[in-house]
C-alpha cells in the first residue's frame, strides 16, 4: 500500500463519510485534531490503497485502531473482526446515548474495546 494518498483520494473518502469518523462518527468540525485516511486493512496485513479500503478518521480512532483488525474477547476467547466501514452498517453494531456506544453485536463491542471509543474524553467529545 501506498504511505501517499491523493488529495482527490482523500477528498472522496471524507465526502463519502459525510465529514464524519466512520467508527466513532464525530464530525470533523468537533473534533480537535485533523481527521486521517485509515487503511481499513493495513499494509501489513496485505491491505492495499484502493477506495474500497480507505476509512475516514479521527486522530483517536486512527491511533487506537492501528494496524488491528479484530480482538480477542474474553471470557469466550473468541476472535471478532473490528467494525468495516465498507462491508458494515454502523447502525446495526452500534447505538449512542448522550455521547456513549453501546454494542448491538460482538463486532460493535470488540471495535468499542479496541479503539477505545468510550473513554471519558471521548464520549464529553461526543456529547
Amino acid at each position: 500500500m501506498s504511505r501517499y494518498i491523493p488529495e482527490t483520494v482523500r477528498q472522496t473518502v471524507a465526502e463519502r463519510a459525510d465529514f464524519r469518523c466512520e467508527y466513532c462518527q464525530i464530525h470533523q468540525n468537533e473534533a480537535f485534531y485533523p481527521f486521517q485516511i485509515d487503511p481499513i486493512v493495513s499494509m501489513k496485513h496485505g491491505g492495499k490503497t484502493l477506495l474500497d479500503n480507505l476509512a475516514y478518521c479521527c486522530f483517536p480512532c486512527n491511533v487506537n485502531k492501528g494496524s488491528d483488525v479484530g480482538t480477542v474477547l474474553l471470557p469466550q476467547h473468541i476472535f471478532i473482526r473490528l467494525f468495516n466501514p465498507r462491508a458494515d452498517h454502523w447502525e446495526e453494531h452500534f447505538s449512542v446515548v448522550s455521547g456513549k456506544l453501546h454494542p448491538k453485536t460482538p463486532i460493535g463491542e470488540a471495535t468499542i474495546k479496541v479503539l477505545k471509543l468510550n473513554e471519558v474524553d471521548r464520549v464529553i467529545e461526543r456529547q
